[in-house]
């Protein structure tokens, strides 16, 4: 691969994408990894879910039941069902009865939210943060995500691309990921 783009294999070399970060996220915060596709926001977040092993979800890993309508897939009751779907943007009364199958991408990306705050996790993970919500729904869902979080004493990590949903999101803590070990973490009193 490295003869078919000019590169000899004497010019590969590894390099550091993290030395001596001190970073700090507490509980309740809203931290939001930002930076460049490649530059190490998952490496990042990987290593945070292990530390934290059973006390944090991630929402690329929370549990789908397919085949059986929304409204019987979440909660523990029908109240409980439609307050988490309507606060996730699942409110429409016709989703209640579709699949997830039958959802759209976008659709399919709140109800993992949904699931995962039911998971009762105080640590909430997620790579890819609203990368498949077109803008409107991406910084509809960053604002009423941190708000549930704040609302229930959660700790929310999101890592993105995108640089547009930092006032919807609200960070306490921003770290803005380079390529190599370049890092900058901004502390903020929210």
């Amino acid at each position: 691969m490295a003869e078919a783009f000019g590169l000899g294999l004497d010019e590969q070399r590894s390099f550091v994408l993290y030395d001596n970060v001190e970073l700090r996220i507490s509980p309740g915060d809203v931290a939001l990894i930002t930076g460049d596709s490649g530059s190490g926001k998952s490496v990042l977040l990987r290593a945070m879910l292990k530390d934290l092993g059973e006390e944090a979800v991630d929402m690329g890993s929370v549990h789908v039941e397919e085949g059986r309508p929304l409204i019987e897939t979440v909660g523990k009751t029908v109240d409980e069902a439609l307050n988490l779907l309507s606060r996730v943007g699942l409110g429409d009364a016709f989703l209640f009865l579709r699949t997830y199958e039958q959802l759209s991408d976008g659709q399919k990306y709140r109800y993992r939210i949904a699931r995962m705050i039911e998971s009762g996790a105080k640590w909430w993970f997620m790579d890819e943060f609203c990368a498949t919500l077109d803008r409107d729904s991406a910084k509809i869902v960053a604002f009423n995500l941190q708000k549930l979080a704040r609302e229930l004493h959660c700790t929310c990590v999101v890592a993105t691309t995108h640089t547009d949903l930092f006032s919807d999101l609200g960070p306490s803590v921003h770290v803005h990921k380079r390529y190599g070990k370049e890092i900058r973490i901004v502390y903020y009193n929210v």
